[in-house]
């Protein structure tokens, strides 16, 4: 047995004790002292302790609680291990204690800078060799702790025996632990400034346990991209001059059961038959509660555990990309629940959310707002948008409830909320975020288009940062912004029966006041068929035939409009239900044993010709920001519920969209269109009998005629079905 080791301080013996050490390897391990080298270890429930050196073995003293240590007349620090005895058993081990910081002094110098553009490389659980050994490093960032230990199932859950050591005034606590690796459930223990204790997930965990479990997983990615061509080429041309045709979908419940693996086999084909350019998914970061869709985030670095691995959420993405498909997934950097194992409060204070209570409540969801002007809280959100775009290879994030981030005062009384420095009610720290996050996801991640779901008349959301607007801010930033005006118009003018249309026409042609204030996006998302807001075509007034032929004109309309299109799952195919997370779209409408399938099966073959004239139509798509690629030709035709456009490609070749809201077929209507096009071609009828119209189709070409109308010097004249948008190109 080892001499007795000079006795240790009773203050550091009570702060490890009570796991509130900032440097247990300062005393732990091995260090040289008058006389020798002193070993200490910490092994609570353990027996005994032994130091195996070369060929010594040397039984350490127990001084009690766990506590064993011993001196050795040596004139160095040997290269050693421990044999450590419990009950029964022995186990040879690396002494965790022994090893160097496994977190260079750069990466500490940017997490205080709050400039760690992959902090995920420096946070975390990272298996890894450090000085020649393999195992584990766990690092979090903690300031208020007093002391952090890592518990997990390699020590039964207890972490009294793994405390962290404190990296200076960084905030951040480390500790590498040999000899585990991808698999091991983990938390960090954290003993709060008032001395309690609380365990909680690694706010940087890559891999979670399954809901409702809430361990985080240390994991190693082995997967092999096969999608070098579309990385390539996905930033050739910008997402707002390309097609850009999205199906947005809740990867849980789009067909119940399926793992990201199963996913992959059946959601690419789908999405690619239907002509979709890309996929949304409903976040996919870890999330609690089912119910939420994924908008109420724990796990901000972890694609949830429900459908798979990481790796298994890569294969998806790989799936995709292969067909020709891009991915975009929401992004919730504006809250995150309460979760008493998650960020609330995290070591003990406010951390991640806003010390002012009326900063940190948000007041709709019951959920904390996060601290953007905390530079270590908007490094982990800035890191985390470039994580999903560099680790997974997403294509495109569409950031939720920037409204809600952008104003002090939203959804807040007077007296709830305190203004910015100007006595505004801008948040001047979530702007100087957004900014900060656009331009780093634009340097990093060339091809990546980010989209805001922004509700208000903010100015400038997808205008360049260093750009300054007239309100005295830099635009936000983003590639495109959600168009809420033009949803929510549309779909009130949709609503009312075609008699009262007329007095509502203003709602269908208004968004063409604003349609180049921003890169839009049109959305018909999942906010728009759930919570008693009827699907798509439940909206849609009169029988089922009138209802399903306004559904096809209304998306016909929709994809002509100068914007990108998105469209929620099972509305594709006229889904009657709303959406529910806990059994998704209705399938079986589809099924050919049912006696309406046809009904529903020819929406879908809308959807995917409308689709493949879109995207083979550079009219449709190539100037929805520029307003040379629009002319009204008939916007003003309320009494007749008519409503035609010009839509214009680079070159100037025309496509004639003409949509007739009203019931009745209107012969010989006559529309004033360019003199230079010597015929038009009927390209899509949402009337089509192959659709479930009525067939009022026109087969021959159409020649304009020398008669002027709606001030143009030629026009044609057409029938026009009934409830129907008709797409007519040069012939």
């Amino acid at each position: 047995m080892l001499s007795p080791s000079p006795n240790l301080d009773a203050a550091d013996r009570e702060r490890l004790l009570s796991g509130a050490h900032h440097d247990p390897h300062g005393v732990l391990g091995a260090h040289p002292v008058p006389g020798g080298v002193v070993f200490r270890a910490f092994r609570p429930y353990a027996l005994s302790v032994t130091v195996v050196s070369g060929g010594v073995r040397a039984e350490l003293h127990h001084d009690g609680d766990g506590l064993f240590s011993g001196l050795l007349p040596l004139p160095d620090v040997p290269e050693y291990r421990l044999v450590v005895g419990y009950e029964g058993s022995e186990l040879e081990t690396e002494d965790p204690y022994r090893f160097l910081p496994s977190v260079g002094e750069l990466d500490l110098h940017l997490i205080g800078e709050g400039r760690h553009e992959q902090l995920w490389r420096a946070l975390g659980a990272e298996p890894m060799t450090h000085q020649g050994v393999s195992g584990t490093r766990f690092t979090v960032w903690a300031p208020n702790a007093r002391g952090v230990s890592v518990a997990g199932t390699f020590n039964h859950w207890d972490g009294t025996g793994f405390p962290m050591r404190s990296l200076g005034g960084s905030g951040v606590w480390e500790l590498f632990v040999p000899a585990i690796g991808t698999g091991e459930q983990y938390k960090f223990a954290i003993t709060r400034p008032d001395g309690s204790k609380t365990l909680r997930a690694d706010p940087l965990a890559r891999h979670t346990q399954v809901p409702p479990e809430t361990a985080s997983v240390v994991t190693s990615s082995t997967y092999e991209w096969g999608d070098g061509a579309w990385l390539a080429r996905r930033g050739e041309v910008p997402a707002h001059e390309a097609p850009f045709s999205v199906y947005e979908l809740h990867l849980a419940s789009w067909r119940p059961g399926l793992t990201y693996r199963r996913l992959a086999e059946q959601l690419p084909a789908y999405v690619k038959d239907l002509g979709f350019t890309h996929v949304e998914l409903l976040p996919v970061a870890e999330h609690p509660f089912g119910g939420s869709w994924g908008y109420q985030v724990t796990g901000f670095y972890a694609p949830t555990a429900r459908l798979g691995t990481p790796d298994d959420f890569k294969f998806l993405v790989d799936s995709l990309h292969r067909a020709g498909i891009g991915v975009i997934m929401d992004w919730v950097p504006a809250h995150f629940p309460r979760d008493d194992w998650a960020l609330a409060e995290f070591d003990g204070r406010p951390l991640y959310e806003h010390e002012d209570p009326l900063r940190s409540a948000h007041p709709d969801w019951g959920t904390l707002e996060f601290d953007y002007g905390r530079p270590e809280v908007r490094n982990f959100l800035v890191a985390n948008a470039v994580y999903w775009c560099e680790e997974f290879h997403i294509d495109g994030l569409r950031v939720d409830a920037v409204a809600s981030m952008l104003y002090l005062d939203y959804s807040r009384e007077p007296g709830r909320w305190t203004p910015n420095e100007h006595g505004g009610r801008e948040n001047l720290d979530a702007v100087a975020f957004l900014q900060e996050m656009n331009a780093t996801v634009y340097r990093r991640a060339p091809g990546v288009v980010t989209i805001a779901e922004e509700s208000t008349a903010w100015d400038g959301v997808t205008r360049a940062t260093h750009h300054q607007g007239p309100s005295g801010f830099g635009g936000l930033g983003f590639g495109m912004k959600w168009n809420m005006g033009w949803m929510h118009d549309s779909l009130t003018y949709m609503t009312h029966e075609p008699v009262h249309r007329k007095h509502h026409h203003h709602e269908m042609t208004f968004s063409m006041v604003y349609a180049y204030s921003e890169n839009y996006v049109l959305p018909i998302s999942h906010d728009e068929v759930v919570h008693g807001k009827r699907s798509l075509v439940s909206k849609m007034p009169g029988d089922w035939w009138q209802q399903r032929a306004n559904h096809r004109a209304y998306l016909a309309f929709m994809w002509a409009h100068p914007g990108k299109q998105l469209l929620f799952m099972g509305q594709e195919f006229a889904q009657g239900a709303e959406w529910s997370e806990a059994h998704g779209p209705d399938w079986w409408l589809l099924d050919p044993a049912y006696g309406a399938e046809a009904d529903h099966r020819g929406v879908r073959d809308l959807v995917r010709d409308l689709n493949t004239v879109y995207t083979a139509t550079p009219a449709l798509w190539q100037r929805d920001t520029d307003p040379a690629g629009f002319e009204w030709v008939a916007g003003n035709a309320a009494d007749d519920n008519v409503l035609a456009f010009l839509r214009r490609a680079a070159d100037g070749t025309p496509l004639l969209a003409v949509s007739n809201f009203a019931p009745v077929v209107r012969p010989d209507y006559r529309l004033g269109v360019p003199d230079d096009v010597p015929a038009w071609h009927e390209t899509v009828n949402t009337d089509s009998a192959a659709y479930g119209g009525s067939g009022v189709t026109t087969a021959d070409p159409v020649k304009p005629e020398p008669h002027p109308a709606h001030g143009r010097p030629a026009s044609v004249t057409l029938t026009l079905p009934p409830l129907a948008t008709v797409w007519l190109r040069p012939a």
